[in-house]
């Protein structure tokens, strides 16, 4: 496990939010769900810890989530990126934002990229140099998060323009149970944040649930065990 961590997940009330929060909290960090509504926040907190050995989860509205917490997950949809990372702007400054956010709109099966580039590295220009924002977990399916003896056959690619919390978010992967890769700049998750769009239309042609990615040829950690 990377070092026990305060971790916010603002939309952790949602499938992907939730089910991130619920496998960072299976292995020890203290985890805030939050929400624009600090009740529903604590009741998807009370339907996480029920699921858990230990309780590990509490609810908060997003600006209290984001001021106690060490790193914040954004994990809402494309509509509500900008407008909930600004109503807490303040309280990431100098913490690391951990976007999942992926441009979707209808039809979702086909690729939507805002003025042609990453919706991540336009939300890093609006958010300014003192937060240190960073693209993951995208091409992650929610459906088999919340089951934690069910491995993840996807990796994360992970981008961002600093290389040290780029490798904080990978540690985060990890002990989600996940490989995650380093992928460079914060303006390559354009092509990641277009994958999900395609993994949506091989979803919907093979009748599946959960397709992911992964990347061959290069040597890492095994996200359980530590070994090569």
């Amino acid at each position: 496990m990377s070092e026990r961590m305060i971790i916010a997940v603002l939309g952790g009330t949602g499938a992907e939010g939730g089910g991130l929060a619920f496998r960072w909290a299976m292995k020890g960090h203290d985890v805030i769900i939050g929400s624009r509504s600090a009740d529903k926040a604590i009741a998807a907190a009370a339907e996480l810890n029920a699921l858990l050995p230990e309780r590990h989860v509490r609810g908060a509205a997003n600006v209290d989530a984001a001021s106690e917490a060490q790193i914040v997950v954004l994990a809402v949809p494309y509509a509500a990126q900008l407008s909930t990372a600004q109503e807490v702007s303040v309280q990431l400054d100098g913490k690391i934002l951990v976007d999942v956010t992926v441009p979707l709109a209808p039809p979702v099966d086909r690729v939507k990229l805002p003025n042609g580039e990453s919706a991540v590295l336009a939300l890093q220009r609006a958010l300014g140099a003192g937060v240190k924002v960073v693209s993951a977990f995208q091409n992650v399916s929610a459906t088999h998060l919340k089951d934690p003896g069910h491995p993840i056959d996807c990796d994360v690619l992970v981008c961002g323009d600093d290389r040290d919390a780029r490798e904080q978010v990978i540690g985060l992967a990890r002990d989600a149970g996940l490989r995650a890769l380093h992928a460079g700049a914060l303006a390559n998750s354009a092509a990641v944040e277009a994958m999900t769009s395609v993994l949506i239309a091989i979803n919907k042609h093979y009748k599946v649930r959960a397709s992911g990615v992964r990347i061959t040829g290069v040597a890492q950690h095994d996200p359980v065990s530590g070994k090569r």
